[in-house]
């Protein structure tokens, strides 16, 4: 079977193209040789999965692994201590071979409830068992651990594991304890919590810093494509493409891996681009970028649904885009945190901006699209776009002439605090129309400050970029 690009759930090497997860894995052994508890939080579809799959496979030579998902775990599970404890075990039994002594009786018991009360301390004097007769350690990986965020006993399950950890040189307990999913716990008990306050003795409190950059790096996405390249010979510039892709997407790989499908699927044989060789150039890649900004996948649907649910967050982004003044990073920061766990900024040079250019532009989009009908400039945009287009060619001159003309009509008697606060969203404004369906833009964030922008619009494989001074 050929190998394709895969954007949706976990990634084989059988049957993908990816990464090579070789050196992330083996920093993550190296936490779990030291004992380390952790979390790997991050947003969505950056993913967590696939490592965790690579992880559980990576670790079988040395440690017995009990790799779950609790999305798999029905929602009945959670609602009670007995009901918890019989779904876990199960799990357990389900996803592990011949366990050593009375093991297997005893968490049977707990699933069938066949006399035995199935509580969290009766299910933990079993694991503890279990990690002593063990012919190797024992790690726990579990994903998914959103789907218990609203549950008290799972918080109780926290805790029962923190205890473990404190007094692991004296009883057995799991070599390491790795939980995934978007939300880090002090989140989840933030949102269990009636006043919203993290307690002092949080249940995860034990967890170490998880510092391994998931993120793929240009040089990351050269050796996936060297793969692609061996197989379908298109003659691209290896090293070129997997620049563009990594600037684009700071190595989201979601967005790495849906540009590649859309170069390797979906242009060839359209209009410009009669093969993968057409394909997989500049042109082709900025197609690419067209198409996948345009898209309404699950992804972006989860990032509008955090911006509706996190008003503070909404503010925040609208003036990082809109004004351009730098947002400081500030780590302790509530709103900062929440930016960072679901994926929209990053720290750069101490200072917040958007995670990439394809999160940037589908922002733009989403703001600029609530003004469509009310906004006087998007409508003066619809009103001259057929005079800007000549010969399949953006008119650069004439559109920023005529943006000038008409702001000056419409909002000429502001003062210079509204040009500098609103003149990048009334030009987006105006320009949207007319590049709409063909063209994409972006903003340069190297030079993103209170001065200056550096606008690149991408029409038909063409770019322009214009530079906004106050």
């Amino acid at each position: 079977m050929a190998r394709i690009f895969n954007i949706a759930g976990c990634c084989d090497p059988e049957w993908n193209y990816m990464v090579d997860l070789t050196g992330r894995l083996q920093e993550i052994k190296t936490m779990i040789d030291d004992g380390m508890y952790f979390t790997i939080n991050r947003a969505r579809q950056f993913g967590k999965t696939t490592i965790l799959a690579a992880l559980a496979e990576y670790l079988r030579t040395d440690y017995r692994v009990i790799s779950m998902d609790f999305q798999v775990m029905s929602t009945l599970s959670f609602e009670s201590e007995q009901s918890f404890v019989s779904a876990f075990s199960d799990e357990i039994l389900e996803l592990t071979g011949e366990l050593p002594g009375d093991i297997e009786a005893k968490l049977s018991a707990f699933t069938e409830n066949n006399g035995q009360t199935a509580s969290l301390r009766a299910l933990f004097k079993v694991l503890k068992a279990w990690c002593r007769e063990s012919d190797r350690k024992i790690v726990l990986i579990i994903d998914e651990v959103d789907t218990a965020s609203d549950n008290q006993v799972f918080v109780d399950f926290l805790a029962q594991l923190r205890a473990c950890y404190l007094a692991r040189r004296k009883i057995p307990a799991f070599q390491s304890v790795i939980l995934a999913g978007v939300y880090d716990i002090r989140s989840i008990k933030k949102k269990i919590s009636p006043e919203g306050e993290l307690p002092e003795n949080s249940p995860w409190n034990i967890a170490a810093s998880f510092d391994v950059d998931l993120s793929f790096s240009a040089k990351d996405i050269a050796s996936m494509l060297r793969e692609y390249e061996a197989d379908h010979h298109t003659g691209m510039d290896m090293i070129r493409m997997s620049e563009m892709i990594y600037d684009h997407t700071a190595g989201y790989p979601y967005l790495v891996s849906g540009l590649c499908k859309c170069m390797d699927e979906r242009i060839p044989g359209t209009s410009g681009f009669k093969d993968k060789s057409a394909a997989w150039t500049q042109e082709g890649f900025y197609e690419a970028v067209r198409m996948i900004v345009k898209e309404d996948n699950t992804l972006y649907q989860s990032m509008i649904r955090k911006l509706k649910l996190y008003p503070k967050l909404r503010t925040v982004l609208y003036e990082l885009l809109f004004t351009g003044r730098p947002i400081p990073y500030t780590a302790t920061n509530d709103y900062m945190k929440d930016a960072v766990m679901f994926g929209f900024i990053k720290n750069e040079h101490d200072t917040a901006v958007v995670f990439n250019q394809i999160f940037e532009s589908v922002l733009y989009n989403y703001f600029i699209s609530e003004e469509f009908e009310s906004n006087r400039m998007y409508r003066a945009g619809i009103q001259e776009k057929n005079q800007f287009i000549t010969g399949g060619h953006l008119d650069i001159r004439k559109i920023l002439g005529k943006f000038v003309e008409t702001f000056d009509d419409l909002y000429g008697d502001q003062d210079e605090t509204f040009y500098e606060d609103a003149g990048r969203r009334y030009f987006l404004l105006f320009l949207k129309p007319i590049i709409n369906g063909m063209g994409n833009y972006s903003v340069e964030s190297r030079t993103r400050n209170n001065e200056r922008m550096d606008l690149v619009i991408y029409y038909k494989g063409e770019q322009n970029v214009i530079e906004l001074k106050i």
